[in-house]
């Protein structure tokens, strides 16, 4: 695992309601890639191979707009380290949720 990204995905949205549909669908979406991921209030992280991340940045704005949102922002952090790993996800966070 050589990176980690944090998306936090924005759709443009008539209400709280229909934001939190469209941003459910961005997540299940992430879900679906079998990445390890870690969702909080304000991002999600997930973690893998950097390439196949940038893929999974992209197909989320893809998603919230064929979810219904006219337009979306996203905020984008990537950790990338071409020779070696990355911290985890868990080292970074589980003494924190116990």
């Amino acid at each position: 695992m050589n990176a980690s990204v944090a998306i936090q995905s924005l759709p443009e949205a008539a209400n709280d309601e229909e934001l939190i549909r469209i941003v459910d669908e961005v997540i299940d979406y992430i879900k679906s890639t079998g990445l390890s991921y870690y969702v909080g209030p304000f991002e999600t992280a997930i973690e893998g191979d950097y390439d196949e991340l940038m893929d999974i940045v992209k197909e989320c704005q893809h998603i919230a707009i064929r979810a219904g949102a006219p337009s979306v922002a996203a905020y984008i952090k990537v950790t990338y380290k071409p020779e070696g790993e990355v911290l985890t996800i868990d080292k970074k966070v589980t003494k924190h949720h116990q």
